[in-house]
């Protein structure tokens, strides 16, 4: 008896016993000064994707970040100004379905004529495969201004373009989440505080 109690003894005391850091391989690294590497989490991969990853598949990656953060930006803030009762005037077909009588989320699937979805799937289309284009080498990946729009990008110092850079990444990021959760939230049903009944 006292030497079962003396073993779960040393088995309790051994969890609180400090273990060995683990080491991280150097091809988790490799990308460990690009942008996005910041607090808290440093360099992120946990699926491992960038294992032994060239910098052409690290510029893709990224270019595909960058650009699905934008688009999840803009949904949000739809999502969020369209539950605000914000809509355009008019109607949306010839048949007098008005902007107005379409719902907020995923209903809004089914409320909109299929000419409709097809425009919308033809305009976005159209942004993808002639306008949102780096035709210029631009100055970093995802750079659409291609000498045309400045919007006073150059009078910013190096580091100011890195932060303003690293911002939108973040936003990015967060918004991929937000509009996630908003999706997810709209399933589920009930209330969100700021965006209201779902």
């Amino acid at each position: 008896m006292k030497t079962a109690i003396f073993a779960s003894l040393i088995a309790a005391a051994s969890a609180f016993a400090p273990s060995k850091v683990a080491q991280t391989s150097t091809a988790l690294n490799a990308f460990d000064a690009e942008l996005g590497v910041q607090p808290p989490l440093g360099f992120y991969d946990p699926l491992g994707m960038l294992d032994n990853a060239s910098q052409a598949q690290f510029d893709r990656l990224r270019y595909v970040e960058i650009k699905h953060g934008r688009v999840a930006m803009l949904a949000f803030l739809g999502n969020i100004v369209t539950r605000a009762g914000v809509r355009l005037p008019g109607d949306i077909d010839f048949s007098g379905t008005s902007f107005e009588s379409i719902p907020n989320g995923w209903a809004a699937i089914d409320a909109i004529p299929d000419k409709g979805l097809l425009q919308i799937l033809a305009f976005v289309g159209w942004l993808e495969l002639l306008v949102m284009k780096d035709v210029t080498g631009g100055e970093f990946i995802g750079d659409f201004r291609n000498n045309y729009i400045d919007f006073g990008w150059d009078s910013f110092s190096e580091e100011a373009k890195l932060q303003k850079r690293a911002i939108e990444l973040n936003n990015g990021r967060a918004a991929m989440f937000g509009i996630l959760g908003l999706m997810v939230h709209e399933q589920l049903g009930g209330s969100i505080p700021i965006v209201g009944e779902m």
